[in-house]
Formats: C-alpha cells, sequence, structure tokens
C-alpha cells in the first residue's frame, strides 16, 4: 500500500519533463493518474509505463487553451473516477525577447498556456478537490520570484501564476485543500534544451536540477501530515555556472 493509494491524481504536461517524472513518481506510490498533455505518441508511452504499476491510470488529449476542452476533461474525470485528490500545473510554454521587440500575440499565448489553463482547470476540478480535501501543485520558475532581461513576457505570467496560487490557498484552507508552489531553476527538460539553442548557450543537462529530483519534492510534500502545509519551495541546480 502507498502512500496515494486510492487517490486520483491530475498531472497536466505529462507527456516528458517535469510532468512525466512527477506523474511516475506519484504512480509508484500507488495513485492512479490522469496524465494530461498533446503530444499522443509520448502521452501513450508514458502512460504505458506507468500502467505496469497503476493500472487504471489513463491519458486524455487536452489542447489546455480552450476552455471547452478543459471542462469536457473534467467532466470526463468525474464520470470516470468521481473524484480527484491530487492536481499537479505542470504544462506550460516559454518564450524569450525584449519587452521592446516582443508581439502582444506572443503574450497573449504564453498567458493561455501559463495563466488562464491553470485558472481554468482549477477552477473546473475545484469542487472535488474540496469533497476529497485534496492538493494542488503550481510548477513555478524562479522568474515567478525575480523578473529578468528578455523573459519579461515569461515571468509576467509566472507572477500571475504566483499571485492565483497565493490567493487559492487563502480560500480553499479552510475547506482543508492544501496549495503548493515550486519555484525552480533551470531544470533538464526539452523546455530548457530550447532556451539553451535561444541563448545560443550548450545545453548541458547533468549540470542541470533533474526532473526526477522535483517529482521527488512533489511526492515527499504531498504525503506530510495534514498537521502541516509547505507553501512554497524554491529549488536550483547544485551546479553553479562559472560565468
Amino acid at each position: 500500500m502507498g502512500v496515494f493509494t486510492d487517490q486520483i491524481a491530475v498531472v497536466t504536461g505529462a507527456s516528458s519533463g517535469i510532468g512525466s517524472a512527477i506523474a511516475r513518481e506519484l504512480a509508484k506510490h500507488g495513485a492512479t493518474i490522469c496524465l494530461v498533455g498533446r503530444r499522443l505518441d509520448a502521452l501513450d508511452a508514458v502512460t504505458r509505463d506507468i500502467q505496469k504499476t497503476s493500472p487504471a491510470s489513463k491519458y486524455y488529449a487536452v489542447e489546455l487553451a480552450q476552455e471547452g476542452e478543459i471542462q469536457q476533461f473534467a467532466q470526463d474525470i468525474q464520470n470516470t473516477f468521481n473524484r480527484v485528490d491530487i492536481l499537479v500545473h505542470s504544462a506550460g510554454v516559454f518564450s524569450m525577447g525584449s519587452i521592446e521587440t516582443t508581439p502582444v500575440s506572443n503574450l497573449d499565448w504564453q498567458y493561455a498556456i501559463n495563466v488562464r489553463a491553470p485558472y481554468c482547470l482549477t477552477q473546473a476540478l475545484l469542487p472535488a478537490l474540496k469533497r476529497a480535501q485534496g492538493q494542488i501543485v503550481f510548477i513555478n520558475s524562479s522568474v515567478g520570484l525575480q523578473a529578468r532581461a528578455t523573459v519579461g513576457v515569461y515571468a509576467a505570467t509566472k507572477h500571475a501564476l504566483r499571485a492565483i496560487a497565493d490567493s487559492l490557498r487563502a480560500e480553499v484552507n479552510p475547506a482543508g485543500v492544501r496549495v503548493l508552489s515550486l519555484y525552480l531553476g533551470r531544470t533538464a527538460t526539452p523546455m530548457q534544451e530550447a532556451a539553451c539553442k535561444i541563448e545560443s548557450k550548450p545545453y548541458l543537462p547533468q549540470n542541470l536540477l533533474q526532473p526526477e529530483d522535483i517529482a521527488a519534492v512533489v511526492a515527499n510534500t504531498l504525503s506530510l501530515p495534514r498537521s502541516a502545509e509547505v507553501t512554497d519551495i524554491q529549488i536550483r541546480p547544485q551546479m553553479k555556472p562559472t560565468r
């Protein structure tokens, strides 16, 4: 019997990177996983692997920029499992550019996935999470705490996500729901590899946080007794850049 046995966990961005690692870790400890993503081949492969230890786990192809698809997904979860215990927001998009040159369409795109989607999905699943006295995890970024040049648009979405998580926590704590935000430094993921290409820097995954590191922290934190609530965690790579 694992610590999350009989619990239903929804994980977005579950086809690769941090989302995939969290889905695998929660399944290893007994949870049934609802994996959400768009890359069907990768999502199917991850789900098949997870089903070896969590046979009831399923994947769902959801376009998170479409509110109608989010509502349909929430209804499907209700019909299939009739409960949600854990919601992990790991899906996200990233782009770099100065405020002077980044088009508004890019702002709209990042806002739609990084802010509006988790807002809509949380709202849709919140009644179930409150009934289960569940837990919500927001995978955020270090730039959600301190912005820097060329990532202003992305940082703005992560600051907004922080505000949503903080306000939500104050609203749902009385119902027994815990809310956790993780502010991550550079992590060895496809998104980080793409960022390094944009910056013309070498991608050295061995020097970065590993998705499994994040997954272990999430699982350990969610398994704490209900006498405690961890609200914010900052994690950065141990290996520091030389310049």
